[in-house]
């Protein structure tokens, strides 16, 4: 018997095998009935079968063998990938679901060939059955995958949500305790708490941002008059401060008005140069240039020290990355997530604008340009 055949015949069979061995796979499987354990197979078993039985030329088969069919836009999803969103909501773990393919697999071919001895015709069907099989797992993989990432980013940004309210808490009390006359050691140690209070906000902003860029949400932006020379002003002075002793120049051209987020723009500026301050030369001054003409403000941030290598440019706004260990180690101390350069990317991709970056001997320099709307 053809095997499209044998699995149309033995259907209940199959699924009877797929439930028990489903069963199995704990602790996600516990407590889950027949209907939740069976899930999709029948439907996956179903288009297999119906995959079977439609001609394949050769290199229809060949292209398939290497994963090179184009996936129909705006069609529904298919057995397998409703089946891997079922299994991430249930619990499963990427091995779990790969367990269940290869066991089902198994059980095909196994009772398959109980039925007798398969003919040279059966073999084409062994290989477009394990090319059917193959494609339901790496579409599964795919979309738990995609699941699993979206649920972790919206871990990430309720945590950040939830973490804002007692850290408002700290700052206040800190505030509260500078304020009172209560002798130099509570002062400085209340000025401490107000800085240590200061970093962990940056750090909950980036998870909050972060998850919103990766769950395709985008940033907030609110747009508002500006003028770009008071906005770098204030952000540099914030900068000088923070890295006392460090000189951070800034050369306006042009006309610097337009609409923009303020607190995103303080925030784009400030990732770029405190950047330039930790990884560039001590020795050298920080030159931020800003200029604007017609539709467009653009400004760069330059530093000089070690260049950065070609590879790493192309991974400087990748999530999570912080750079090769030279730069690690000037920055040593830094609590930094490696999202800075990720989120000001998406800040300038909010604003529709642009950012680039150059390195060589000479300087590092990151370029940014906004339209002024």
């Amino acid at each position: 018997m053809r095997l499209g055949r044998f699995i149309s015949a033995n259907l209940e069979s199959i699924l009877v095998d797929w439930e028990d061995f489903a069963a199995t796979l704990l602790p996600a499987a516990a407590g889950l009935d027949s209907a939740a354990l069976r899930d999709h197979a029948k439907a996956m078993l179903e288009a297999i079968v119906l995959d079977l039985d439609q001609p394949q030329s050769g290199e229809l088969q060949h292209r398939k063998s290497r994963g090179l069919v184009a996936e129909v836009a705006g069609a529904a999803p298919t057995a397998a990938q409703e089946h891997a969103s079922f299994r991430a909501r249930d619990g499963f773990d990427v091995n779990q679901i790969a367990a269940e393919y290869r066991a089902l697999r198994a059980t095909v071919l196994r009772l398959w060939l109980a039925q007798g001895t398969p003919g040279p015709q059966d073999l084409q069907d062994v290989i477009r059955f394990n090319e059917a099989i193959d494609q339901a797992l790496a579409e599964s993989v795919c979309v738990f995958s995609r699941a699993v990432e979206r649920g972790r980013n919206l871990m990430l940004g309720m945590l950040g949500h939830d973490m804002r309210n007692p850290l408002e808490v700290i700052v206040m009390t800190a505030a509260c305790l500078e304020r009172l006359d209560a002798g130099e050691a509570v002062s400085t140690a209340a000025a401490r708490l107000a800085r240590g209070a200061a970093r962990i906000e940056a750090l909950v902003n980036d998870l909050v941002d972060f998850s919103r860029a990766e769950l395709g949400v985008g940033l907030s932006i609110r747009s508002e008059p500006l003028d770009l020379a008071g906005l770098f002003r204030d952000e540099l002075d914030i900068q000088r401060a923070a890295f006392a002793g460090r000189n951070v120049e800034l050369q306006v051209e042009g006309e610097v008005h337009g609409r923009w987020d303020r607190n995103r723009l303080h925030q784009l500026l400030g990732n770029l140069v405190s950047n330039a301050l930790k990884y560039g030369d001590r020795q050298s001054p920080v030159r931020v240039r800003l200029d604007g003409t017609g539709d467009l403000v653009r400004f760069s941030v330059e530093n000089q020290g070690p260049p950065i290598e070609a590879p790493l440019i192309e991974e400087l706004f990748q999530p999570l990355r912080r750079g090769d260990a030279a730069f690690r180690t000037s920055a040593e101390g830094d609590p930094s997530l490696g999202l800075g350069l990720y989120i000001t990317e998406e800040i300038v991709l909010a604003h529709c604008g642009r950012i680039a970056v150059r390195s060589d001997a000479a300087a590092t320099v990151f370029s940014v340009e906004l339209p002024r709307g």
